[in-house]
């Protein structure tokens, strides 16, 4: 029994005539007719008991019924699966974020894409820094990734969420602990704990920028895995680190005393990339949203 058959068929089933059955489906009653026929032929059973004044169910009818019914019901599920598919509505959609720093970002898309399209599955991948997460874009095993970068690919798209302030990390019994900025030439004798870095890297490529400007390269001792090792790590007395406000706001930072740059403090921006080929339904839902919740802090700024 295909599909169309079944629609007939409950149609006759429910009207118990064929002329109002016809009508229903917004189809003639000779094509309706024959379609019965058909049915019955491929059931080898009469389906209904047909006279001019009277139509009905035959007990092979009857035992039909909620078989066709579940048929028609399978079909309008998968053409509402499709349309949910193709209006955004369901998918997929792969989120990478380095950790604690951008928390929030991700927590806001979260809970917004939980209450406006809670058909999409946000799969949140952690630990993805920006080198790793838009290698990861690339070969297509995430969709969407928040981070910072200098320079990014032609073939990726991208949009400004926020905007955060560089810091120096240093420990709390630091000689220049107090001060309320420091230049980073007074650091030119200090051990460094970084990030991974990577290409495009932005918090890597500023300390490097900084330091060189001032004159110096910054002898890195070790490279953290993630912000909340790394201000361990200073808090120990390990060295001293670039780091972002949002990492002094997230992170419990026992030991550390953030500090303002006096020079090379401009905002650095974070961003969300994704393929510029990407097509998913899903995906640009999801862009949309953030769009949404995060107007541009740049556009903000020129306009203040």
């Amino acid at each position: 029994m295909e599909v169309h058959q079944a629609r007939a068929f409950l149609a006759v089933a429910e009207e118990l005539h064929f002329g109002r059955a016809a009508a229903k489906l917004r189809m003639a009653q000779p094509p309706l007719s024959r379609l019965i026929r058909q049915l019955e032929r491929s059931m080898g059973a009469t389906l209904f008991e047909r006279s001019t004044r009277h139509v009905a169910l035959t007990p092979a009818g009857e035992a039909l019924l909620e078989t066709a019914e579940t048929l028609v019901a399978v079909s309008e599920n998968a053409r509402q699966s499709v349309r949910n598919a193709m209006n955004g509505e369901t998918g997929r959609v792969r989120l990478g974020f380095a950790g604690a720093s951008i928390n929030r970002q991700v927590g806001q898309i979260a809970r917004s894409i939980r209450a406006v399209r809670p058909g999409i599955s946000l799969e949140l991948h952690s630990s993805q820094f920006s080198h790793l997460g838009l290698q990861r874009v690339l070969d297509e095993s995430l969709d969407l990734v928040i981070g910072r970068w200098d320079y990014l690919p032609p073939a990726i798209e991208s949009s400004v969420i926020a905007m955060e302030e560089p810091l120096l990390a240093v420990p709390d019994n630091h000689p220049l602990a107090g001060r309320e900025r420091l230049s980073m030439g007074e650091l030119a004798e200090e051990s460094w704990i970084t990030l991974p870095g990577g290409a495009g890297a932005a918090l890597q490529n500023r300390l490097n920028s900084l330091a060189m400007t001032a004159g110096y390269v910054p002898r890195v001792v070790q490279t953290a895995p993630d912000s909340w090792t790394l201000v361990v790590l200073v808090g120990a007395g390990m060295g001293c680190s670039l780091t972002l406000d949002s990492v002094r706001d997230n992170i419990a930072s026992e030991g550390v005393t953030f500090i303002p740059l006096a020079e090379g403090n401009q905002p650095m921006e974070v961003r969300m990339i994704w393929r510029a080929t990407d097509d998913s339904p899903a995906l640009r839902a999801v862009v949309d949203l953030a769009g949404r919740i995060f107007t541009d802090p740049r556009e903000d700024a020129h306009s203040s």
